[in-house]
């Protein structure tokens, strides 16, 4: 009887409280319907990665193969070229991106001028919003052998043009440095607002004790973003096989290849050029399944060493 009258009780409260907030349900339904019309509706068609697929035959009525289209792809003589270049634009994309945006953050905590900070903020913000498609024409054309603007300096100081973009040497650094300069700023944005949450009376307080700027840098702000790094680092970690498309193929040419070449591009040119659809969906989903294992790993990694996790 008693539980009888606490379920009833526990629903009145739920439409009571569903009634008073139904507005902002009604906001949620956009963003569900679209994750569930693009994000996991797909998920059905990837089971082509296990079949034969035929566009005349379907998803369900083509050749099961099972494993084979993953075979195909360990076996490929591309397989380790492409992973290496893969993990090498990343790794170096972490190694040397991932801290920029904290610096950054942690510089324009310490500016006390709103209408510098501010003009610093839109600067480094500005270019986020720049196209792809319009950055990597801005590297072409800085960067031209015949009339670019670095190659200019070059030749004014004695030097010889050199072809940037294709030398395969600089490709990776082209691409990374370029990253940082398009993403800093709006990356940043995230440590500013962790910045914001710690007390003033940390710093009050390690003035009065003497501490110099650098030293309640190093004990108070680090410290109190720290979560924000973990959480940030864990899900960058989780991205470490997932290159953007657009401007890889963008800054890819015939020069470049041997070090350009990725798994997004790879996946384009054999699903879509040569319309091997099934082989194409395999090496996606192995790179979504490797990148689920390695954010589960460093997220259990961070769970066990530090008091921060996703879940």
């Amino acid at each position: 009887m008693k539980n009888s009258i606490s379920r009833i009780e526990q629903k009145r409260r739920f439409m009571k409280n569903f009634r008073a907030t139904k507005t902002l349900y009604l906001f949620v339904i956009p963003g569900l319907v679209y994750y569930a019309l693009f994000k996991y509706w797909p998920i059905y068609g990837s089971q082509i990665a296990f079949r034969d697929y035929s566009p005349f035959l379907g998803f369900t009525k083509s050749p099961w193969v099972g494993l084979e289209n993953f075979e195909r792809f360990f076996r490929s003589p591309d397989f380790f070229l492409i992973l290496k270049n893969t993990l090498l634009i990343n790794v170096t994309n972490l190694i040397l991106g991932f801290p920029f945006p904290i610096i950054l953050a942690i510089l324009l905590n310490q500016v006390r001028n709103k209408a510098f900070k501010k003009l610093v903020q839109t600067a480094t913000y500005a270019p986020y919003f720049i196209s792809v498609v319009v950055l990597v024409g801005m590297m072409y054309t800085m960067l031209s052998p015949y009339s670019g603007v670095v190659n200019a300096v070059i030749r004014f100081f004695g030097g010889d043009p050199v072809h940037f973009m294709g030398k395969p040497g600089m490709y990776v650094m082209i691409y990374v440095l370029s990253g940082i300069w398009q993403t800093c700023g709006w990356s940043a944005i995230v440590y500013i607002a962790a910045l914001a949450s710690v007390s003033p009376d940390l710093h009050e307080s390690a003035i009065v004790d003497g501490a110099g700027r650098l030293q309640r840098i190093w004990h108070i702000d680090l410290p109190g973003i720290m979560p924000t790094i973990i959480t940030m680092l864990i899900l960058t970690a989780g991205q470490l096989l997932t290159i953007g498309f657009e401007k890889s193929y963008l800054m890819q040419n015939s020069m470049n290849l041997g070090v350009s070449e990725v798994i997004s591009t790879y996946t384009y040119k054999r699903g879509l050029v040569d319309g091997d659809f099934s082989y194409a969906s395999a090496v996606e989903m192995m790179q979504s399944v490797v990148n689920f294992v390695i954010l589960i790993s460093v997220n259990k990694f961070s769970k066990r060493f530090s008091d921060t996790s996703l879940w």
